[in-house]
């Protein structure tokens, strides 16, 4: 049965065409998994699944994701993070638990989800980033320790301790809109150069039309950021801006905005 996987042109490079065509067509994919970013159920059957490739010095493993979470993409990792995945999902793979491969904390990718935030009456486009592991410092020592939220306020994200106000502006970086999909969130460049990609989609992601007309409307976009496992993939918006509540009354959120660019 032909699943709905999303497989980028990265990732078929890497695994050739025989064996992209073969998930595409479902004889080598799962229908049911779980997601390497958010780590709940999905379904390939049923709804848009990225195919995600952990690729080590020797060995490489195809995990999937919902596309909401994350587009489809090649992630670079240690060969001894690799097989460490691996040994784990081995060990646990009776009672369908252990580490997925989106569990290794220096390589974490960054997970965007698209949606609307009601403040005061009106609605704000708003984007959510969260890794799917713990974010290193670069440099830092190998101590798994999460460094994301204080490498964001350092860049000039602020604390937020509620959703009921409008983050402030954080100048010189912005969010890239190009023919009505997400591209990147951009990022000043070093010595006053030009703007540089922070996050970049390897595929534009789809928007919501509300989303977009939004965004064309307040020409920016807020942006919410939360360590690893704290949001989650939510289905609705009410329940994302639940989620979001929770991680700002627990300390776990800093919030920006964003001008728009593109259109």
């Amino acid at each position: 049965m032909p699943r709905m996987l999303d497989v980028s042109d990265e990732v078929r490079t890497e695994i050739g065409d025989e064996e992209a065509d073969r998930l595409l067509a479902g004889d080598s994919s799962p229908g049911g998994y779980d997601c390497t970013s958010c780590r709940t159920p999905g379904d390939s059957g049923q709804e848009r699944t990225s195919t995600v490739l952990f690729v080590g010095d020797e060995t490489a493993v195809l995990a999937f994701a919902h596309s909401t979470c994350l587009p489809s993409q090649v992630v670079r990792v240690s060969e001894e993070q690799l097989q460490g995945a691996v040994r784990s999902i081995t060990a646990d793979g009776e009672d369908g638990e252990g580490q997925q491969p989106g569990d290794l904390p220096e390589q974490a990718v960054l997970g965007v989800t698209s949606g609307l935030v009601l403040i005061e009456g009106e609605l704000h486009p708003a984007l959510v980033v969260e890794p799917t592991g713990p974010i290193a410092r670069p440099g830092g020592s190998d101590d798994n320790g999460d460094e994301f939220l204080p490498l964001l306020s350092e860049q000039g994200f602020q604390p937020a301790a509620s959703t009921a106000e409008v983050p402030p502006v954080l100048h010189g970086w912005s969010v890239l809109l190009a023919m009505g999909q997400l591209h990147a969130v951009l990022q000043p460049g070093t010595g006053g150069g030009a703007a540089v990609a922070w996050w970049q989609a390897h595929q534009p992601l789809q928007v919501t039309e509300g989303w977009r007309t939004a965004a064309n409307k307040r020409q920016t976009v807020l942006v919410y950021a939360a360590p690893a496992g704290t949001i989650g993939r939510q289905p609705r918006e009410d329940l994302l801006r639940d989620a979001l509540d929770k991680a700002a009354a627990a300390g776990r959120l800093v919030a920006a905005s964003m001008p728009l660019a593109g259109t």
